[in-house]
């Protein structure tokens, strides 16, 4: 069974938790065992991030960049890889985010999580509560990324 973590951070309205849900459900679908983890509530455990075979990662547009939790998992993702790589990239990966407007934050959304591994699909983005359209792309990549796992 493929274990997919869906990483992201929300907060202020929960679009990006609805998408992160979303993402999770299609994962599921596919016969995944999930990981939801909101950087809000929970660090993420870098060392962790080893044992899972996909991942997903969504944020808010904060200033035109992703929220400071998941550049905590990144810092704490690049420490551990210096130490040890095995097992800290070259994972399928797919990206999703949410804004009020400015949407500039899938430069460096893409540009952070462009080291992981393989980009799995198109990024995903919201503007403002994302639509049913939306959440079908979410539930699609989630399963997708099952696929690519």
């Amino acid at each position: 069974m493929a274990s997919v973590l869906v990483l992201y951070h929300s907060q202020e309205y929960g679009n990006t938790k609805q998408m992160a849900e979303a993402v999770a459900e299609g994962a599921s679908e596919a016969g995944a065992d999930v990981a939801l983890v909101n950087t809000n509530e929970h660090r993420y455990d870098a060392e962790a991030y080893r044992d899972v075979d996909a991942v997903a990662f969504g944020s808010p547009d904060y200033f035109g960049t992703i929220a400071g939790g998941l550049k905590v998992f990144l810092d704490d993702w690049y420490i551990a890889r210096k130490k040890d790589r095995r097992g800290l990239g070259d994972k399928p990966f797919g990206l999703f985010y949410s804004h009020g407007g400015g949407g500039s934050a899938r430069g460096p959304l893409e540009g952070f999580f462009g080291r992981m591994g393989t980009q799995v699909g198109e990024t995903i983005e919201s503007s403002g509560a994302p639509s049913e359209a939306v959440l079908t792309a979410c539930r699609a990549l989630g399963r997708e990324l099952v696929g690519n796992a």
